[in-house]
């Protein structure tokens, strides 16, 4: 395994956006389909890096060559985690289906359906939604982005064997927490739900997934991913 620096350079030179369209194009081989995760902690650009990359391949076309499917449509609904007695550690490792999204990374690789309908997950509601996302047949690369691609533990652990690569996007936890408060009030909380929640449940869940950096197949730093922006001013 290789890791790019932090920097954004490599061996063969600097890493820039059209090098990783190329790398993210060039895991499709003789046909075959393949998927791509994307990982990082909460806020830090993964599903931004996802979008901006199926835009980019499918705008050189055929368009439904390549598909975007996350992972938080197995996010366990409020119901559910309420039976539980886990809807105050909403988006922790346990509060997914991570058996239901390994077996939707299987069927994707068995590539023998005309068509696979994927869950989505609705924000403004905060609840996974399914059959949301149509995956034809025609799509050869499957990016799919999440938080727990690399963990290593009973459930987690089958994922990983399933993905042919995963990248992890890269964001210092200053601009990162920003965009997360940002995130939660945009989304209905109020100041001081949307800064108690980043800085709980949501670090606790970013020290999970940051453990898992050193697994990564790439690290594409902040710089790469458009939608960023400049790094806000300092907290307080």
């Amino acid at each position: 395994m290789t890791l790019e620096s932090p920097a954004g350079t490599a061996a063969g030179g600097p890493l820039t956006f059209d090098a990783l369209v190329e790398r993210a194009r060039g895991l499709v081989r003789d046909g075959r389909r393949a998927v791509l995760g994307i990982v990082g902690a909460p806020a830090a650009g993964k599903t931004t890096l996802a979008e901006e990359l199926v835009a980019a391949i499918a705008a050189d076309g055929p368009a439904d060559w390549v598909a975007h499917v996350p992972m938080d449509g197995f996010h366990l609904a409020d119901a559910e985690l309420e039976r539980l007695g886990n809807r105050d550690r909403k988006g922790a490792p346990d509060t997914f289906d991570a058996l239901g999204y390994a077996a939707l990374l299987r069927r994707l690789h068995e590539d023998t359906d005309d068509i696979i309908y994927a869950p989505g997950f609705e924000r403004v509601i905060e609840q996974p939604i399914a059959g949301a996302i149509p995956v034809p047949r025609a799509a050869r690369l499957i990016v799919s982005e999440g938080n727990y691609l690399l963990v290593d533990d009973d459930r987690w652990s089958r994922v990983r064997p399933l993905l042919d690569e995963v990248w992890y996007a890269d964001l210092d936890d200053e601009t990162r927490l920003h965009r997360l408060i940002d995130r939660h009030r945009r989304f209905g909380k109020d100041e001081s739900a949307a800064v108690a929640w980043a800085t709980g449940t949501d670090e606790r869940n970013a020290a999970v997934i940051t453990a898992t950096r050193e697994r990564a197949d790439l690290i594409v730093p902040a710089t790469l991913i458009h939608a960023i922006g400049t790094p806000p001013p300092p907290i307080g």
